[in-house]
C-alpha cells in the first residue's frame, strides 16, 4: 500500500479522469454516475470553485469544479466535460473534470507513495501514484482521495444555501 502521512491508498478499481494534460484516479466505489455537463444555478457567495448546483431526480447536489479546487488553470467546458456524480460523506456531490476514460484495477505494486512536497504545494489530497500502462506506454496516475477534496466545509455551506 502507498503513504502519505496518515493517508493509505490500497489497491484497487479506480475512475480514471482527466484535468488538462494529467491523469487522476478516484476510487470507483464512491462514483454513482457519470453525466454530460450542464450549466448549474448558480449559489450566491460559493467560493469559485463551487459551480452552482443542479436537481439530479429531486436531490438538489452541489457542483464542485476539481480545476478550481486544485488550483489549476480553469477549464473550457467542451463535449467531453462531464460531472461525475460522488457519494461521499454521506453527501451527494457532483465534480466536473475534462474527461472520463477508463476504470482500471490497480494492485499494490503499482501504486507508489506520493511524493513529499514543500509546505507551499497542496498535496493532502493526493493519496498516492499509480503506474500501468496504456496504449503500450507507462501512464502516471495522480490517485486522489475523492472523499476529502469534495467533503469540505464549503461544500456543506452551499448545501445549506441551496435549502
Amino acid at each position: 500500500m502507498a503513504r502519505t502521512g496518515d493517508t493509505t491508498q490500497a489497491a484497487g478499481e479506480f475512475l480514471i479522469f482527466r484535468l488538462g494534460e494529467e491523469a487522476y484516479g478516484a476510487d470507483i466505489l464512491r462514483v454513482q454516475e457519470i453525466r454530460s455537463y450542464e450549466a448549474p444555478t448558480r449559489i450566491a457567495n460559493a467560493p469559485d470553485f463551487i459551480k452552482g448546483v443542479i436537481n439530479l431526480r429531486g436531490v438538489i447536489i452541489p457542483i464542485v469544479d476539481l480545476r478550481l479546487k486544485l488550483a489549476l488553470r480553469s477549464a473550457e467546458y467542451n463535449d467531453s466535460t462531464v460531472v461525475i456524480v460522488l457519494n461521499v460523506a454521506r453527501r451527494t456531490v457532483g465534480v466536473v473534470v475534462d474527461a472520463v476514460s477508463d476504470v482500471l484495477e490497480l494492485e499494490d505494486a503499482q501504486i507508489r507513495p506520493a511524493p513529499a512536497f514543500s509546505a507551499a504545494l497542496e498535496t493532502r489530497f493526493i493519496t498516492g501514484i499509480g503506474s500501468t500502462i496504456i496504449d503500450g506506454r507507462e501512464q502516471m496516475l495522480i490517485l486522489v482521495d475523492i472523499e476529502a477534496l469534495v467533503s469540505s466545509a464549503d461544500i456543506g455551506v452551499v448545501e445549506s444555501a441551496a435549502r
